[in-house]
């Protein structure tokens, strides 16, 4: 992994969280294609990343409160186990204006840090086989790598498996 990145003026509140924090993390920048279906499968093949270590931060409502899930772009969410995860009982997609708004990212750049209200999150137990894993820096187009562990502890996020292929 490269050195920590300095705060540039470009930066975004993930990369800012990060760089206050003190964490090691690398900023990978890619040409964003708006015609792209996939935004994870999309930074996997630009960064020529394996998917099982792209993850993608999607949000959900549980039980009626906003939570971030954290999982592998070549999967998917597992709503019951993400439910079960926290101790909810039933889990949906969250209405993705809600998301933008509560995270202050928009959709395809939702980062699991930084985000304007600090939501509870899951991790993809499936990270903790992984050195680093990639996440959105908060822009499309930018992704950041990071160990998996370092992404639980600032994000609070509990590990569980809520993701499936």
């Amino acid at each position: 992994m490269a050195k920590k990145a300095k705060r540039q003026s470009g930066g975004t509140p993930a990369t800012v969280a990060l760089t206050a924090a003190g964490t090691a993390y690398t900023v990978h920048a890619y040409e964003h294609d708006p015609a792209s279906p996939s935004y994870g499968e999309e930074a996997a093949e630009a960064l020529g990343v394996s998917p099982d270590r792209v993850f993608k931060t999607l949000v959900a409502d549980v039980d009626g409160e906003l939570t971030v899930a954290v999982v592998p772009v070549a999967g998917q969410l597992d709503l019951k186990a993400l439910a079960a995860a926290v101790g909810g009982k039933k889990a949906a997609m969250a209405d993705p204006a809600a998301a933008e708004r509560t995270t202050g990212y928009v959709r395809g750049g939702i980062s699991p840090l930084g985000q304007r209200k600090r939501l509870r999150t899951v991790l993809d137990r499936s990270a903790s086989g992984h050195a680093t894993i990639c996440v959105s820096a908060g822009r499309r187009g930018l992704e950041v790598e990071l160990a998996p562990g370092d992404l639980a502890e600032l994000t609070g996020a509990v590990l569980a498996p809520i993701g499936r292929v």
